[in-house]
């Protein structure tokens, strides 16, 4: 017999040549070797080489032996269906694998098959109990062999063994040599390690303490001791921190960085949670609004009514956006997951604020700004927490825990009277009761609007500050021109109007695309692009005139100007902008809401609200990078609400004379969906629309359960919102380990055998690919077309958000399977259960 070997660690090599087998080489170079001596996940292009390896001697071989198993991993596809139909008559696949999904594509768990073209395929997993006879000669054979190697025998004399003591296999079985205990063996001479003492030698009591000493603690523990280390830092921090008081500018810029690099790391399928934190985290604008209140129970003057308004909504931002991050993250748990208790961390938190109380009550010294530096770290780290499942209910804890510091600072700092005091807890309650009530309706549909939403009360907080700022300024100055407005001043407070007003009227728009109050279709109104252009230069000569440090009447117009022209500038833009780009604008109002709470910092010289807002303004910025990168827009054309830009001709796929489109039914689908081997699932947001995530998540568990290979591919701005797919199937218990990124999963459909896109149009359009003069030519998308049979569940024959005729409806390989995306899946699961 010709017998061949093939492992991914070059290591195996010599021991397979050893037994005179030879050994199979990839043409490409890379170490397969990983912790332990077990194999490591090997790269894209080294599968390909070794697939065109395997192709051609599973083509050549009888048998095919596999046992390729990563720890703690799915084993990998080795040997494709398409290697098998290459192998003769009568040949044997035999997976070993099996039990951790196999190696082989056709196998099938506990089972014994025969292929079409009869390959005998095994996937048992009771091997060594079918094999009892085989087991025990193998095994003595393996002692044979060993009792051999203790000598070798070649002294040729009669009883005589000639032992090698230095045998790393030999010396740790030799027990007694001529009546000597040689057992223990010396531990190896390049790791020595102490001698470990006997019972007897410790007192027996010892050795048990330190078994005991080695038991894993409890998860309360464990997040207890945690909590406790953080407590005792917080406290040295304050203890060492009091008086600081960094440059505001070089605050800024370190924020700015900070923002950049957390939100690369954030990973595509919790950008919706991404989102709603930040946006939490941007109703800090509620420390700029407290600035302001006054007046005892009441406000009394402009400024003080201002900033009543200004703390309310933000309020309603900070504890509806906190609460709808949880909500979305609890979604991604496991029963599988390990116990948490982060209510642990309320120690710390509640630490630092009597730390803070007592030393302001005594007189031991002002904390204000380490507590409000501990803020800003703090909502940091909730942002950065972001980047994985694992650490990203933890990132919302200390983003609540960053609000809840900078706005403790802000008290603190402000020392109101009491009437004032009462004023601030029934804003603060009002508001919180208010963004409670909103959140705990939200369901995972919703969430897109639902941020929108949050981000217009953002705007109209800063804008609101801003406002009342420049009203208290006059007032202080007894209603002349406020000679303490310096330039940065002024600047940043003209700004923190114009922003916050475009962010406010831009979010309602968007609101109302999402929402379906208004038509998705961009509103192109003749010479939309001489209106904007003449908006924003009326706003630059509105600021300069405020820089001036006009008279208050002056003033006063100068910033009705900035908000009336930002608002309208926010009304136009968005509703210019095209449907398709909802979840661009998204980010970028998300970035709006984060640059409006800078200008606040500026204007206010508050350090924290700098920090905040540059944190939120560049991880919205870098999102919108990436949103945009992913559906090949242009950046500046999105945000200019498609300035320069004309209506692309929408190529309609009947006008090419693409033919009549195939129809299937739920029973063909079923049957297609049981008889393939591996299945990709395409969700889209018509998914979200019929609710139908639970019923799809069942129809992926049962094929899965039958030993269809089925996996999900999500586009990045599938839905209206960065992530919004990803949390619908989280809701629905699929794992996330099944969910794949379009650029994770694209070149697997040509070896699919059916690709099922679920109320997904615009994403899966080929014209985006093949059609130039479409209006999504260039954007990057999931290539359902390519696998061997695409069924399309949708409710018409109708184009996409985007309006974009889709030509893979009319493709040979394509099959239209219309109707109600819920009753369609829930009747397709019934037929597959069956």
């Amino acid at each position: 017999a010709v017998v061949r070997g093939f492992d991914v660690r070059a290591a195996a090599a010599e021991q397979i040549e050893a037994m005179g087998a030879s050994f199979l080489r990839v043409d490409f170079e890379e170490e397969g070797s990983g912790a332990g001596g077990y194999a490591k996940e090997m790269s894209a292009e080294w599968h390909a080489a070794a697939r065109k390896m395997l192709t051609k001697q599973c083509a050549e071989c009888d048998v095919v032996i596999s046992t390729a198993l990563i720890p703690g991993r799915k084993a990998p596809i080795l040997v494709t269906k398409e290697m098998v139909d290459g192998m003769g008559a009568g040949s044997v696949t035999v997976d070993l694998a099996a039990e951790a999904g196999g190696n082989i594509e056709t196998t099938v768990r506990d089972a014994r098959i025969v292929t079409d073209n009869g390959v005998v395929c095994l996937g048992y997993t009771d091997l060594p109990s079918r094999l009892a006879r085989t087991a025990s000669d193998l095994y003595s054979n393996n002692i044979t062999k060993f009792f051999l190697a203790i000598g070798p025998f070649t002294t040729k004399v009669k009883d005589e063994f000639l032992i090698d003591y230095a045998d790393e296999a030999v010396r740790p079985m030799l027990v007694l040599d001529h009546g000597e205990l040689t057992w223990p063996p010396p531990p190896p001479p390049e790791k020595p390690k102490a001698a470990t003492p006997s019972a007897a030698e410790a007192g027996g009591s010892d050795s048990k303490v330190a078994e005991k000493a080695v038991v894993a603690l409890s998860p309360y523990d464990r997040d207890l001791r945690s909590a406790g280390y953080a407590t005792a830092g917080t406290m040295a921090f304050l203890g060492l921190g009091s008086g600081v008081a960094p440059p505001i500018l070089s605050t800024f810029a370190l924020s700015t960085v900070v923002g950049y690099y957390s939100v690369f790391n954030v990973v595509p399928a919790l950008h919706s949670p991404l989102m709603a934190v930040t946006n939490a985290i941007s109703g800090m604008t509620a420390a700029g609004g407290l600035v302001l209140v006054g007046g005892g129970l009441f406000p009394h003057t402009t400024a003080e009514s201002f900033g009543a308004l200004a703390t309310a909504i933000s309020t309603v931002n900070i504890v509806g956006g906190f609460l709808v991050t949880k909500k979305m993250l609890d979604l991604f748990k496991r029963d599988t997951d390990p116990e948490e208790h982060l209510y642990l961390y309320g120690i710390p938190v509640a630490a630092t604020l009597g730390a803070y109380g007592i030393a302001g009550l005594t007189g031991l010294g002002d904390l204000t700004a380490p507590v409000a530096l501990l803020s800003g770290l703090a909502c940091i780290g909730g942002i950065a927490g972001l980047s994985s499942q694992t650490t990203a209910r933890m990132g919302n804890i200390l983003g609540q825990a960053g609000v809840t510091l900078g706005i403790a600072a802000t008290l603190g700092h402000l020392n109101p009277d009491p009437g004032t005091a009462v004023q601030i807890a029934g804003l603060l309650g009002v508001g919180g009761a208010a963004g409670y009530a909103i959140a705990t309706r939200v369901s995972p549909t919703e969430l897109p609007q639902t941020v929108a939403a949050f981000h217009s009360l953002v705007g109209l907080a800063a804008a609101g500050t801003a406002i009342g700022e420049y009203a208290h300024l006059v007032e202080a100055a007894g209603g002349t021109a406020p000679a303490v407005m310096d330039t940065v001043t002024a600047t940043s407070l003209y700004l923190a109007t114009w922003i916050g007003g475009i962010t406010a009227t831009g979010s309602v728009v968007a609101f109302g695309k999402l929402n379906g109050n208004l038509g998705s279709a961009p509103l192109a109104l003749p010479g939309r692009d001489v209106m904007n252009i003449g908006m924003g230069i009326a706003s630059i000569g509105a600021m300069g005139l405020f820089i001036a440090h006009p008279s208050p009447t002056t003033g006063f117009a100068a910033l009705g100007a900035a908000a009336g022209l930002s608002g309208a500038l926010g009304l136009h833009m968005t509703a210019s902008i095209g449907g398709a780009d909802m979840p661009v604008v998204i980010t970028v109002l998300n970035s709006y809401s984060g640059w409006a709470l800078c200008a606040e910092g500026f204007m206010l010289d508050n350090p924290l609200l700098t920090v905040v807002g540059a944190l939120i303004g560049s991880s919205g910025a870098i999102l919108t990078h990436i949103m945009c990168e992913a559906m090949n827009r242009d950046i500046f054309n999105v945000i200019l609400g498609g300035y320069g830009s004309t209506a692309k001709a929408s190529t309609s796929a009947k006008a090419l004379d693409h033919g009549e489109h195939t129809e299937i039914t739920v029973d063909e689908t079923a049957a297609l969906l049981a008889d393939a081997s591996s299945v990709i699932i395409v969700p889209g947001y018509g998914l979200a629309v019929a609710k139908a995530q639970y019923a799809v998540a069942e129809i992926a568990k049962a094929l899965n359960d039958k030993g269809v290979k089925t996996r999900f591919a999500i586009h990045p701005v599938a839905g209206r919102m960065p992530g919004q797919l990803n949390v619908l199937l989280a809701e629905a218990g699929v794992p996330y380990d099944v969910v794949f990124e379009m650029d994770e999963i694209n070149d697997e459909f040509p070896e699919t055998d059916v690709a099922l896109v679920i109320g997904a149009n615009d994403t899966v359009n080929s014209a985006a690919v093949e059609d130039p003069d479409s209006i999504i030519a260039g954007m990057p998308v999931i290539e359902v077309w390519k696998a061997k049979q695409s069924i399309f569940m949708k409710r018409t024959m109708g184009s996409g958000y985007a309006g974009a005729e889709n030509p893979v409806f009319f493709k040979p390989n394509n099959a239209m399977l219309l109707g109600d995306a819920k009753t369609t899946c829930d009747a397709l699961r019934a037929k597959i259960a069956a």
